[in-house]
């Protein structure tokens, strides 16, 4: 089984558990603060995906690290994966639970490049066209690139809408030569 699929199996698995459960908001704040800790510590991202380590003894770091910080469900749930040697999916398994919870709330993430940077004015009113568009929440990240040259670049999920100078000087090109032909 792909890591994708099984990460997503086990962000559902747990999403439903705290729907069902109602613990859902203090799962999404205690999983905010494991995504920090894992994203602080290379060393504990690696023990948890090392085959050396035994699925008992990376419940047991889970547990000695979290133990006061998590709700014993959620530490419940590390352990689980912890013992189905899935344990160093566990930054997937989070990110793919943030995704399915956005996905509940109608919030699509947004990659946004331009060749400058934008002012607040212009990034509201791209979102809002972006998410008029979508009939979804925006949720953009921004960035600058300036090979772009200028205008911008957005990527939502595996659609990429290209209103970039660079983009539009390559279909000139393109065209030119394809009529030169």
């Amino acid at each position: 089984m792909s890591k994708v699929i099984a990460s997503r199996r086990y962000a559902t698995a747990l999403m439903s558990a705290a729907e069902e459960g109602g613990f859902l908001e203090k799962a999404v704040e205690e999983l905010k603060v494991i995504r920090e800790t894992l994203g602080n510590s290379r060393e504990l991202v690696q023990a948890l995906r090392s085959p050396l380590v035994k699925g008992d003894k990376k419940a047991h770091i889970l547990s000695e690290i979290f133990k006061g910080t998590v709700s014993d469900k959620v530490l419940l749930f590390m352990n689980l994966i912890a013992r189905k040697k899935r344990a160093g999916l566990l930054p997937e398994i989070i990110d793919e639970f943030m995704l399915i919870l956005d996905e509940k709330k109608g919030i699509v993430n947004a990659e946004v490049s331009s060749a400058v940077k934008l002012s607040q004015e212009q990034v509201d009113s791209l979102v809002g066209k972006l998410s008029q568009s979508t009939g979804k929440k925006i949720r953009a990240k921004m960035s600058v690139d300036e090979e772009l040259l200028g205008g911008v670049a957005v990527k939502i999920g595996d659609t990429i809408f290209d209103g970039s100078i660079k983009y539009q000087l390559q279909m000139l090109k393109q065209a030119l030569v394809t009529e030169r032909t």
